[in-house]
């Protein structure tokens, strides 16, 4: 039998960790061919030790009872990227299957689906001295600058990245200012393997968007109660992180930062952060909806993991 991976996917605040660890106790319960869920993270912030609050991890107890894989493993000051995740994913799948084991990958990361599912262009590594002097740049003439410069070179990549795509547009610009090719250049040429195995994708999604709304302010704010100022306070008093970094730039760290800096009152901070996290969810559910393969749940009605199950079994029938 083949054993499937499953990607649980969807926008942040949907209940995917919620749906992971309801099937992984489903799982261990013996109740499904597998031995054991091997629970995956497939998030860009949670891999950073002490960006424990803003990145929604799953608290110090509940992991010591059901481990994540990936989930602090990098000092904020280094970067990651798709093609390392992909390089720590593959094994840890192979290593799953190999034991017979379920690999429950679960994570709002698009891009790092993308890189298992479909393989990777050679894309240069990450160059912070390039990548700070883009920032630099942005806050002297604007993102909006950057974005034309980008269409002026790569108008294909341009149409596909908006300018408030900080990460992407960056990214974009680094990886011309790197090799002398576009973004576009290096996607058409030959990718990576993909995760070789069956696949089950599964997204999360409330039918009410105005009810993801509400949890997503209200995760913040509680993220807020929780102490996220001061995890934020931490990192900047450290001195050698700064918003240049991906780390920083995940979305609550930056506003929380810049209010530090005196840019904003706190108040003010909080709302562009809850701002960013929907436009960042928003940027999510446009990636799964263009993707025809998934399946969706709504995360709130009490058939989700039932159906999560079926979803699982018709995979190896």
């Amino acid at each position: 039998m083949s054993i499937p991976a499953l990607f649980l996917m969807g926008p942040t605040a949907s209940g995917k960790t919620g749906l992971a660890l309801a099937l992984a106790r489903h799982v261990a319960a013996g109740q499904t061919p597998w031995r054991a869920a091997r629970l995956i993270s497939v998030d860009s912030a949670q891999v950073y030790l002490g960006m424990d609050i803003g990145s929604a991890k799953p608290s110090p107890e509940l992991l010591a009872q059901w481990p994540h894989a990936l989930i602090d493993i990098l000092d904020p000051a280094e970067p990651y990227s798709a093609a390392r995740f992909r390089d720590d994913v593959w094994p840890l799948v192979q290593q799953a299957r190999a034991a017979g084991e379920l690999p429950v990958l679960v994570g709002g990361t698009g891009l790092y689906f993308r890189a298992l599912e479909q393989g990777l262009s050679d894309m240069p590594p990450a160059d912070e001295t390039v990548r700070a002097t883009l920032v630099a740049e942005a806050e002297r003439e604007g993102w909006q600058h950057l974005h034309e410069r980008l269409r002026a070179q790569d108008p294909f990549a341009a149409d596909k990245i908006k300018p408030n795509d900080r990460q992407r547009l960056l990214r974009a610009l680094e990886i011309t200012a790197l090799t002398g090719e576009t973004r576009s250049a290096h996607w058409q040429k030959p990718k990576s393997p993909a995760l070789p195995g069956p696949l089950v994708k599964v997204a999360l999604m409330p039918p009410d968007r105005a009810a993801l709304h509400v949890a997503i302010a209200e995760r913040f704010h509680a993220m807020m109660t929780a102490g996220f100022l001061d995890e934020v306070r931490r990192l900047k008093a450290r001195g050698d992180l700064h918003l240049g970094l991906p780390s920083m730039r995940a979305v609550g760290y930056r506003q929380l930062w810049e209010h530090l800096d005196g840019q904003c009152g706190l108040a003010e901070a909080v709302e562009h952060g809850i701002a960013a996290t929907r436009q960042y969810a928003k940027r999510q559910l446009t990636w799964l909806r263009g993707d025809s393969c998934v399946h969706w749940l709504d995360p709130r009605q009490p058939s989700a993991l039932e159906n999560l199950l079926h979803r699982l079994h018709a995979s190896i029938s």
